[in-house]
């Protein structure tokens, strides 16, 4: 069952059930209606894909959201650099207006630091997905690995994800400020 929206509210029409793949889960997809703010007082919906659009103007690469005032995060992002001789990534952290900009285009609150969350120019990935996704951007033998890991069903991967992500200031702290 898939419900039609008309071509005035997404320009497209969507289908409000997940896709089902035999490969793995389909990342969220921008025309969707996480992609258009909710009408409020009477100003216009925002559709944040076209409002971000010209972060992949001039430069197509994926960007990496991360907590910037969180340790593991920073240490994330050190690794991801260390291990990225091509700088295939790019970095915001979420608390920046870019982050919070390119959460909303991701279906996300804009508020919503709960997850490393990875924006490529058609779709976006959370939580263990995100992960496994910038492993397959970064040097050998990262993309293996994570070829080998998207064999463990999603819930599981998400289930270990959250309650690392839930205990992370616990466990390495956070910063005053981002290092990065």
């Amino acid at each position: 069952m898939a419900l039609v929206v008309p071509v005035g509210c997404a320009g497209k029409a969507v289908s409000l059930l997940p896709r089902v793949s035999r490969r793995r889960r389909v990342a969220t997809s921008f025309v969707t209606f996480a992609t258009l703010s909710p009408v409020r007082g009477g100003e216009a919906a925002v559709d944040w894909v076209e409002a971000t659009s010209n972060f992949f103007e001039k430069d197509t690469r994926p960007i990496m959201l991360f907590d910037g005032v969180c340790n593991l995060c920073n240490g994330g992002v050190k690794f991801v650099c260390d291990h990225d001789r091509n700088r295939n990534i790019r970095f915001e952290a979420l608390q920046s207006e870019a982050g919070k900009k390119l959460l909303r285009r991701s279906g996300r609150a804009p508020d919503d630091i709960s997850s490393v969350v990875l924006v490529e120019k058609e779709r976006s990935y959370i939580k263990s997905e995100a992960v496994l996704k910038i492993m397959e951007y970064i040097n050998l033998p990262f993309p293996q690995l994570a070829l080998f890991l998207q064999f463990i069903p999603l819930f599981i991967r998400d289930f270990v994800y959250d309650n690392v992500a839930n205990n992370r200031y616990a466990f390495f702290g956070r910063s005053e400020s981002c290092e990065i």
